[in-house]
C-alpha cells in the first residue's frame, strides 16, 4: 500500500481535523474567529454530520477549538501555546542494516542512575499513581477467591493458567473483535514474558526482527538477551509503524522472522494505528509468511471518544491464518503488582506452551482468580471509564505545563489515551544532557536514546502523565523548562 493510499485510509473525521488544524496553524483561521458551521463543513468537504462533529470534537479535545452554547465552535489559542506535533520520520527511507542490539548497558545505566538518586519527582515511568488503581476491589476479590478455593496455595497451578481467568480474558477479547477460546490463551508473567515467548517461538539466535522506531526499551533488551538483530522501521507519532517501510524492509532484507508492533498507544510515541493500516500490515505479513507479534498493553487506556469514532480492533481479530501472536497484560491499566499477562500464539500455540513450561511453569493461581473476579464484573468497566477520564485531564495538564515552560521550538505529541507524552526539544538539543542535568536536581525523565538501538531520538524525551498533577509536578516541569532554555542559550 502506498503512502498516499495509507493517508487516504485514515478515518474521514481525522482527515478533516488535519485540514482544519493546518488552516489554524497557517493563520487562515485566527483565534477568536468562528469556525465554519457543521453544515458548511459538510457541504464543503462532502462529509456526514457525524464526521464533521467528530472532527470538531477532536480539535476541541486538542485545544484548537472551543464550543460556545448556541454559537458553534470558535478558534482558540490553547493554553499550551499551539505547540506543533512531533515530526514524522522520513517514511520512505531505506531501512538501516539489521544489527545486534547493544542497548542493555545504556538502559541499565539509565535505570541505575535513577534509582541511586533519592529523586523528588520521577517522570520517566509509564504507569499510574498507586491510588488510581482499584486496590480495595482487588483485595476483596482476592479474599473471596481464598474463601472459595481455600487449598489453592498448596496445589500446583495449571500450566496454561487458571481456567477462570482465561475464560474471562476470552470473553473480554470479543470487544476487540477477537474470537478466542480459553484454550487459545497462555497466561504469563506480564507482557514482557509474553513477548519473550513469542520471539523465542518464531525466531532463533541471529535472526532479524523488525521493530518500531522508536520502540519500548524493554523490547530492545529482550531482543539483545535472545541474540536477535533489530531492524528499526520508521514510526509516525500519529499513525504508528510505516507499512510502506515494512514492505520495503521485507523486500530488501532477507530472513526477517517477525514484525513487532504496538497498535494502540505505541510506547513511547502514543500513536494509534488506523484499522486500515493494521489490516494492510497483516496482509503483508501473511503474504511474506512472517510472524506478526502484537503488543496490546495499552488499548484499555484509549480515550472513550476514540472508541466511539472507530471500533477498537486488535490485529488478531482479522487473522485467519494464525500469523498473529497477540500479547497483553494488566500491568498498565489495572494492577502493576500482579504481573499478569497472556499470549495467544496462533500457529505457534503449542511451541509457546512448551517454552512457557520449560521457562517458568504456571503462574500462581491467587492473582489470576482475583483478577478474573474483578474483570468479569461491571465494576471493571466503571473503573476503566473513571481512569480514562482522569488520564484525559492529567495529560492535558502535563501538555499545558510543557508548553508553558519549555522554550519556543519545542514539539509535543498529545496522544488520545495512555500514560505518557512524547516531547521533541528545539534546535536539536540533547535530552540525554537534560537527563543528567535533571538528575542533579533529583528529577528523572526518560531520554529518547533508550528507545532506539541507533543514534536517533536524542532530542526526544518521554514524560509520565499517570500521577495527579500536583504543584510539585508543575514546579518540576517549570524547572525542566528552565534547563532546556539554558541548553538552548549555550548551544
Amino acid at each position: 500500500m502506498t503512502a498516499s493510499a495509507l493517508a487516504a485510509s485514515l478515518p474521514k473525521y481525522q482527515l478533516l481535523a488535519d485540514h482544519c488544524r493546518g488552516a489554524i496553524q497557517a493563520g487562515s483561521l485566527l483565534p477568536g474567529q468562528r469556525m465554519p458551521s457543521l453544515r458548511a463543513l459538510m457541504a464543503q468537504h462532502m462529509v456526514s454530520l457525524t464526521t464533521a462533529m467528530q472532527a470538531c470534537r477532536l480539535l476541541e479535545s486538542e485545544g484548537w477549538l472551543e464550543a460556545r452554547p448556541r454559537s458553534g465552535y470558535f478558534v482558540r489559542q490553547p493554553t499550551r501555546g499551539l505547540l506543533a506535533p512531533v515530526k514524522d520520520p522520513p517514511m520512505q527511507r531505506a531501512p538501516d542494516a539489521a544489527q545486534y542490539v547493544g542497548i542493555h548497558a545504556k538502559v541499565s545505566e539509565f535505570l541505575a542512575l535513577g534509582r541511586l538518586q533519592r529523586f523528588k519527582i520521577n517522570l520517566s515511568v509509564a504507569r499510574c499513581a498507586p491510588e488510581l488503581y482499584p486496590a480495595d476491589a482487588l483485595q476483596q476479590a482476592a479474599l473471596r477467591s481464598l474463601r472459595q478455593h481455600p487449598d489453592q496455595l498448596v496445589r500446583a497451578a495449571p500450566p496454561q493458567g487458571s481456567l477462570e481467568f482465561r475464560e474471562v480474558l476470552a470473553q473480554r477479547a470479543l470487544s476487540a473483535g477477537m474470537r478466542l477460546s480459553a484454550s487459545d490463551i497462555q497466561v504469563t508473567n506480564g507482557c514482557t514474558e509474553a513477548l519473550n515467548l513469542a520471539l523465542r517461538a518464531v525466531a532463533n539466535s541471529g535472526d532479524t526482527i523488525a521493530v518500531e522506531s522508536p520502540a519500548f526499551y524493554g523490547l530492545l533488551q529482550t531482543l539483545e538477551s535472545l541474540g536477535l538483530k533489530a531492524l528499526e522501521i520508521p514510526t509516525s507519532p500519529r499513525t504508528g509503524i510505516s507499512v510502506d517501510a515494512v514492505e520495503l524492509a521485507l523486500r530488501t532484507t532477507p530472513g526477517i522472522k517477525a514484525v513487532v508492533v504496538v497498535p494502540y498507544l505505541q510506547n513511547p510515541t502514543g500513536s494509534i494505528m488506523p484499522n486500515a493500516h493494521k489490516q494492510a500490515l497483516l496482509r503483508l505479513c501473511q503474504q511474506q509468511d512472517v510472524a506478526l507479534i502484537e503488543d496490546d498493553t495499552y488499548s484499555a487506556l484509549v480515550d472513550d471518544a476514540v472508541f466511539r469514532e472507530e471500533p477498537l480492533r486488535a490485529i488478531k481479530s482479522w487473522d485467519d491464518s494464525g500469523h498473529v501472536l497477540h500479547c497483553a497484560s494488566l500491568h498498565k491499566h489495572l494492577a502493576p503488582g500482579l504481573r499478569l499477562g497472556w499470549i495467544s500464539g496462533g500457529r505457534w500455540k503449542a511451541r509457546v506452551e512448551m517454552l512457557k513450561f520449560a521457562a517458568s511453569r504456571g503462574n500462581e493461581r491467587l492473582a489470576q482468580l482475583a483478577a478474573a473476579s474483578f474483570i468479569g464484573s461491571a465494576a471493571y468497566d466503571r473503573y476503566l471509564r473513571r481512569l480514562r477520564a482522569t488520564l484525559v485531564t492529567q495529560r492535558a495538564q502535563t501538555a499545558q505545563a510543557v508548553s508553558r515552560y519549555f522554550p519556543a521550538g519545542t514539539r509535543l505529541t498529545v496522544p488520545r489515551g495512555g500514560l505518557s507524552l512524547w516531547v521533541e526539544l528545539p534546535q536539536g538539543l540533547s535530552a540525554t544532557t537534560l537527563f543528567h542535568a535533571a538528575l542533579a536536581e533529583k528529577l528523572v525523565i526518560a531520554p529518547g536514546t533508550i528507545f532506539t538501538n541507533s543514534s536517533r531520538f536524542d532530542s526526544n524525551l518521554r514524560v509520565n502523565c499517570g500521577w495527579p498533577f500536583t504543584p510539585e509536578i508543575d514546579h518540576a516541569f517549570a524547572r525542566l523548562g528552565q534547563m532546556v532554555g539554558t541548553l538552548a542559550n549555550t548551544a
